[in-house]
């Protein structure tokens, strides 16, 4: 029995308001589903951020439709979570992966959070906020429970893990059930391979450049999904990679050399099947910056998709946002430590989540947080203050709008 892992898909993402871009993010998800199925796999996990946005374009519901229907063709069921930009942080909102039920996808959720596939437990959650974070342990703890009737079990997540992120991470290690054969994690974009318990942890990683700062981890050990087999006392993990559609390039130029450093560019980029992205730092620029960039326009213009240039004004320091993580404290670094004061974890993570949300002008999405953020610390009187809505069985249920949620109840079932 083998399986095919992928996470952070992020269909929609239009990066650097691109539609290119969109399209690059389409293709690599095309190219997954093809390699799957050539892997002949028996099913295929998605732990989370399948969409961008928790309301994706009719164009990224298309795309994964045919990816899903050539799935289904292959006789390859597909299991998935929601991750965090996939998910509405409201009480009653549901992901944009149950549309897609009636197609044969199984939604893991947080009313129906397991499937058996033959004699292998399939467990998960969708993503929790780390201000739910004694919630996601109480179901994980359940969950491993469960796990512990089964000889085979894979547990399917999309969150942050002190391990591996210094900042805003829902989940400690320690706080992770061990008793799991295969866990199928999502969130973090680089590609993350470890012993854990008696099986492996695994991030396969985004399959494309979500973010430029993922470039040089692209570079060094690529992108794409994994593929296990389970037939043994151990996981076998093994990576596929895929390429991305277009490259990414980073250099640093000399302004007194940069005929030069253009020319060597040109010749870099000539044999491109698309035009590249190019990151470029020029340093020891006199004074016209805007001069400067004219040149590089008219020169590589043509020959690149965009330019992102740098300056470095001569006898300055030049300041950007990679100096500043590598020196000193970032903003979301600086917001934590001005909040400790306060000694409330809830409303620093509040914080950063509109932080988050707000420079990246999510509006409906900070104001779903908010109101959550009030519903669940000062309106609630359950204990479980979460992404799960309340089952409320059809045939009791009044005809009156407020019962909506007992049709989103059946849905997720």
């Amino acid at each position: 029995m083998k399986f095919a892992h992928l996470a952070d898909t992020h269909l929609g993402y239009r990066q650097f308001g691109l539609i290119e871009r969109e399209k690059d993010f389409y293709e690599v998800f095309e190219k997954v589903i093809d390699k799957i199925i050539e892997e002949k796999v028996d099913f295929v996990i998605h732990s989370g951020d399948l969409f961008e946005t928790a309301r994706p374009s009719p164009n990224a519901l298309l795309v994964f439709q045919k990816g899903l229907l050539k799935l289904k063709g292959a006789g390859i069921p597909m299991y998935a979570i929601a991750g965090n930009h996939d998910s509405v942080m409201r009480q009653g909102a549901i992901p944009p992966q149950v549309i897609f039920k009636k197609l044969g996808l199984k939604v893991i959720s947080p009313i129906n959070t397991d499937y058996m596939h033959g004699d292998i437990f399939i467990a998960g959650l969708p993503y929790y906020p780390s201000s739910q974070s004694k919630t996601l342990k109480s179901k994980l703890a359940e969950l491993s429970k469960k796990a512990a009737n089964h000889e085979k079990s894979i547990l399917v997540l999309h969150q942050g893990i002190d391990k591996y992120l210094g900042y805003q991470y829902e989940l400690e290690i320690g706080d992770i059930p061990d008793n799991f054969t295969y866990y199928a994690f999502g969130h973090i974009h680089k590609y993350i391979n470890e012993s854990f318990g008696n099986g492996r942890l695994v991030y396969p990683g985004s399959v494309e450049i979500w973010k430029t700062d993922e470039v040089e981890d692209y570079k060094k050990n690529g992108k794409g999904f994994v593929v296990v087999d389970l037939e043994g006392p151990k996981p076998i993990v093994k990576r596929v990679k895929i390429d991305v559609p277009r490259e990414f390039i980073k250099r640093s130029l000399d302004y007194e050399n940069l005929e030069s450093g253009i020319a060597g560019i040109k010749e870099t980029i000539k044999d491109f099947d698309k035009q590249p992205i190019l990151n470029l730092t020029i340093k020891d620029v006199e004074s016209d910056t805007s001069g400067v960039y004219d040149i590089i326009n008219e020169d590589l213009g043509d020959l690149s998709l965009m330019i992102r240039p740098k300056f470095n004004i001569k006898g300055e320091e030049l300041i950007d946002e990679d100096n500043i993580k590598k020196n000193g404290l970032g903003a979301k670094e600086i917001l934590v430590e001005q909040l400790k004061k306060y000694n409330d974890d809830n409303v620093t993570q509040l914080a950063i989540d509109l932080y988050e949300y707000l420079s990246k002008d999510k509006i409906e999405e900070s104001k779903d947080l908010i109101e959550q953020f009030y519903n669940d610390f000062y309106n609630s009187t359950k204990d479980e203050v979460e992404l799960q809505t309340e089952e409320i069985e059809p045939e009791t249920a009044q005809v009156k709008s407020e019962d909506v949620q007992a049709t989103f109840n059946e849905v997720l079932k």
